[in-house]
């Protein structure tokens, strides 16, 4: 079985790190350098940088708080954030990110995916979706959550894949700093129907959330943000349980 991955992650607005409940009502959460090394030194396995509102206000991800945060960690890390083109995914790669997360812009352009397989590999693009459940199915949401469309969960991250996806990062967003555990069945769902690897996002408050995100959501690797923010949870205290439950974690 291949190691579960822990990652915790920034979600980035005017340049510091922030984190809300179900997308809204952002507070502060600290430097996001100073956490980035620190996560680095605790043995996440990788890193996530979401600069949340730079596709709502159409701009380019901060390439100099990307370069800031890569010098000061060991681990693979994760850009994502007001990527439209080749030339802004070229510009992060070279600023230090291994990986780039797409979201908006692929929903808009879909061809995105397939350009930044082709051009940088398939292990360098990871598809961002954020999802909310209402009326018995999961609507795909641009512009970090603020609005719907007409493209669905399942079908999305499907042809997601099809176009180059190295893996899928979806966020519940009824989940999203609820702290009640991940969105496990459709997790599960996605996991079954997919073969490229799923990062469960949204709902982490407890450890035994990682162990059943893991085991029911079949996911393979399960992000958060707060609870390492706000130091509720360690990630080498949350890797000594996941293997006390005989899950296979990276050490």
């Amino acid at each position: 079985m291949l190691a579960k991955r822990i990652i915790p992650c920034l979600d980035i607005k005017d340049g510091q790190t922030v984190k809300g409940i179900n997308f809204e009502n952002l507070r502060s959460a600290g430097d996001p350098v100073e956490l980035g090394a620190e996560y680095s030194r605790q043995g996440a396995d990788e890193l996530v940088f979401l600069d949340i509102t730079a596709s709502h206000e159409g701009r380019k991800t901060f390439v100099d708080l990307v370069r800031r945060i890569a010098r000061h960690i060991n681990i693979p890390f994760t850009v994502g954030g007001g990527i439209h083109e080749l030339r802004d995914v070229d510009k992060l790669l070279g600023a230090g990110a291994d990986k780039v997360s797409v979201n908006s812009a692929a929903l808009r352009n879909p061809d995105l995916i397939s350009e930044i397989a082709q051009n940088f590999g398939s292990q360098v693009c990871t598809v961002a979706i954020d999802a909310k459940f209402d009326g018995g199915e999961w609507t795909c949401y641009l512009n970090g959550g603020r609005i719907p469309t007409e493209r669905k969960l399942f079908e999305w991250a499907k042809e997601a894949q099809e176009r180059g996806a190295g893996e899928i990062l979806f966020t519940s967003m009824n989940h999203d700093g609820v702290k009640q555990g991940f969105a496990n069945e459709a997790l599960r769902t996605l996991s079954e129907s997919l073969n490229i690897p799923i990062i469960a996002s949204g709902g982490a408050g407890a450890m035994s959330h990682f162990s059943d995100v893991f085991t029911e959501g079949k996911a393979d690797a399960a992000l958060a943000a707060s609870i390492f923010h706000f130091k509720e949870i360690g990630i080498q205290e949350l890797k000594k349980y996941l293997c006390e439950k005989g899950i296979a974690v990276r050490k």
